[in-house]
């Protein structure tokens, strides 16, 4: 979809410019890594078994090791790359223990590590359309993002979505590396979620979920402790959803003094969950819940919408 500039009453088509070089593409990335997609930056050109990885990344919100590899080679396979860098982390853990904690202002130990959510991001100006269709399988731990170079100093950062589909890439391919693999790697989906919770929670759930998508552009995001909601191509959740037997449980990210809890539902998140020190947590357990809980949920989005 092509950019345009608002001129009075008329549009003004901003035109892409020449392909970027790959150096100019990994320098911006490493340089925002955070900003684009909220990943903490570890190094750069990691060599290891023959094996070069353009630029190591860490998600603190799964815990978990990023790969990222930048290409302009429109012939190079995303399933036989994507899986042979994470078959390169999951057979040398240590390696990239020890790269990790020689390149951060703090050490995580091995067993903090979430081996399970480890993943590969490949940034291109351009995928085929057989790259695309390569991605079209159930819960595949590799993402293709397409990055574009506008006049005015813009830059397009657009993840291409895999087709909906039922079909995991481990009962087609007769590969025993992508299957080991697969076996170690973990992502999860919707009904992974679903079948934590029971009967009523469900119900809630899908009660609850439908009026948040209806509050504004809201992406969906399922990681290995619960669903995330998230503003737009944005990386923070506004809140999140965990399942139980009895309840569901909402996390929503808004600091004491934004947030208007007349029936004092909300606590402060523990600190020894690590996680954001603005998180607060309350439940739900039945449908007569769900008015104040929207109310509540809505003052985190509107929140972290002007963030």
């Amino acid at each position: 979809m092509p950019l345009y500039k608002r001129q009075i009453k008329k549009l003004l088509r901003i035109k892409e410019r020449n392909l970027p070089t790959e150096k100019e593409i990994q320098k911006i990335t490493e340089t925002n890594c955070q900003e684009i997609f909220g990943l903490r930056y570890v190094s750069s050109e990691f060599e290891f078994n023959n094996l070069r990885i353009d630029t190591l990344c860490f998600d603190s919100e799964s815990n978990a090791f990023v790969i990222i590899e930048y290409k302009k080679d429109r012939s190079f396979s995303v399933i036989d790359q994507g899986f042979s860098y994470l078959g390169l982390m999951l057979n040398n853990k240590a390696e990239f223990l020890v790269e990790y904690n020689e390149n951060s202002n703090h050490s995580i130990r091995r067993e903090n590590i979430n081996w399970s959510q480890s993943r590969v991001i490949f940034i291109s100006p351009f995928f085929t359309s057989h790259q695309r269709a390569a991605i079209n399988f159930k819960n595949l731990p590799i993402e293709l993002w397409e990055i574009k170079f506008y006049d005015n100093n813009l830059i397009e950062y657009k993840e291409i979505e895999p087709l909906e589909t039922s079909e995991k890439i481990e009962t087609i391919t007769g590969s025993k590396f992508i299957k080991d693999v697969t076996r170690e790697v973990k992502t999860y989906d919707l009904d992974y979620h679903l079948k934590k919770g029971s009967e009523k929670t469900r119900k809630l759930f899908y009660l609850l979920r439908e009026k948040i998508l209806d509050i504004g552009n809201i992406n969906e995001k399922y990681l290995q402790l619960y669903v995330g909601y998230r503003i737009g191509d944005g990386y923070i959740n506004f809140c999140s959803i965990h399942f139980y037997k009895e309840k569901l449980e909402i996390p929503i990210l808004i600091p004491d003094n934004k947030l208007k809890d007349p029936k004092k539902w909300t606590r402060k998140m523990p600190k020894s969950y690590g996680w954001a020190k603005n998180l607060k947590l309350f439940k739900i357990t039945s449908e007569k819940d769900i008015p104040y809980a929207l109310d509540l949920i809505k003052q985190s989005y509107d929140f972290n919408r002007n963030r």
